[in-house]
């Protein structure tokens, strides 16, 4: 980012308010890595929260906070549209939501007719998962560190149709990614029609090389499903570069915004070939309106996406993906090597980012996860299954170091 695109940013309505002016022109000069590691700056990034004063909060990744500023500007919403209640809905909700839904594409990268809003990864995956005019013997691949609620779907549909679910187990420090590809690629068969794969493994952290597996995939004829539900806004990234056919997330983890809003991506050529779960003789076959059939819906949570867009956009995608690499980093960097502790993320940072796992050994991780919250006031999530035991940890732009500083006395304190 060129520095007057730095100074516009940080110095317009949204976080202007933080930095004088000498401050910002100091800052323009750092680099992205540079500006990770200045406290001071963050600091008054820390200041657009409220946070609670009760524990150190290292589980963003289920539900990050809204800025304070987007909390009020969503709630300012909420009076609004309440106010004008039916006048609003069947005058303006439409125009208002496809003016988002637009932001939204443009941050991926993509068309808005490849993108809609929905409530969640979950939603937006099932959605292409049910889609999908199975027949029986039909195969798909996944891996088992995916995420439950999606791996339940594919279960769903071998009951329904009879198709066959090959899953593979990835390795929690691998070595190169044509290991990885390698992996994927050993699973398909010459019936499998769909892969899904995870751009960030949300137990452990990893960010795997979905590029390179979609060639592989595509080369032999298989459709890609991507899991972007830890990716999005952590991540610096457009969808269509990856070169995958459907891509689900969800917002109100790294994007901040309110529960409940998510994206799902399909690629133009796949539209047409999805049934939609409800039935909606509006949108045409190849519209992808016609998946997106949500009914009466709270469309301030819509609204609000574009406030948390303004946030985001204010500090910019690369210089976040910096802070929040920086932040993992700096903890796991002082407890990597310790006696006793077992860490599930790969080695290599360029394969994580803010997302890490860690255990103690002799600890089980739910135990692990009671002693952090009610001794040390720090909480996290338990992760026990999938080759994966520990705490999943996840700081996010709110996050000091002093704060990282406890969470690794703790652990040193566990693990002696």
């Amino acid at each position: 980012m060129q520095k007057r695109d730095f100074l516009r940013t940080l110095g317009g309505v949204t976080l202007g308010a933080f930095f004088a002016p000498g401050q910002l022109a100091r800052y323009a000069r750092l680099s992205d890595a540079a500006l990770a590691e200045d406290e001071p700056f963050w600091a008054q990034i820390r200041a657009g929260f409220r946070l609670t004063p009760e524990y150190i909060n290292l589980e963003n990744g289920y539900f990050c906070l809204q800025p304070t500023e987007v909390l009020e500007a969503f709630i300012s919403r909420v009076r609004e549209i309440n106010l004008q209640a039916s006048r609003y809905m069947r005058t303006r909700q439409g125009d208002d939501k496809l003016a988002v839904r637009t932001r939204l594409a443009q941050m991926a990268g993509c068309s808005p007719e490849e993108l809609i809003i929905t409530r969640n990864t979950t939603e937006s995956l099932d959605t292409v998962i049910a889609g999908f005019d199975w027949k029986a013997g039909d195969e798909a691949v996944m891996a088992e560190q995916d995420y439950g609620a999606m791996l339940d779907m594919f279960k769903l549909q071998a009951r329904r149709y009879g198709i066959v679910n090959r899953v593979v187990s990835l390795p929690n420090d691998p070595r190169t990614d044509d290991e990885l590809v390698q992996l994927y690629a050993n699973a398909i068969t010459p019936r499998t029609r769909l892969l899904m794969v995870s751009h960030l493994v949300n137990i452990t952290g990893q960010v795997l090389p979905v590029q390179k597996i979609a060639a592989m995939a595509h080369a032999r004829g298989v459709a890609v499903m991507v899991d972007g539900a830890h990716a999005f806004a952590q991540l610096d990234f457009r969808i269509p570069d990856l070169g995958v056919d459907y891509y689900g997330a969800s917002l109100h983890k790294w994007l901040a915004t309110p529960l409940g809003a998510g994206i799902l991506y399909v690629k133009r050529d796949k539209i047409a070939g999805l049934w939609p779960i409800y039935g909606d003789s509006g949108p045409a076959d190849d519209d992808i309106r016609k998946l997106n059939h949500t009914g009466t819906h709270p469309v301030h949570t819509d609204l609000a996406i574009n406030h948390a867009i303004d946030f985001h956009q204010a500090i910019g995608s690369a210089r976040k993906e910096a802070r929040l690499r920086y932040l993992q980093q700096y903890w796991v960097s002082k407890v990597r090597g310790m006696p006793k502790i077992i860490l599930n993320t790969p080695t290599d940072p360029a394969r994580s980012c803010a997302i890490a796992n860690v255990g103690v050994r002799g600890i089980a991780p739910g135990e692990l996860m009671d002693i952090l919250m009610k001794k040390y006031r720090i909480w996290t999530v338990a992760i026990d299954g999938a080759g994966v035991h520990g705490v999943r940890v996840t700081p996010h732009l709110f996050t000091s170091t002093a704060e990282l500083d406890a969470f690794v006395k703790a652990l040193g304190e566990l693990a002696a």
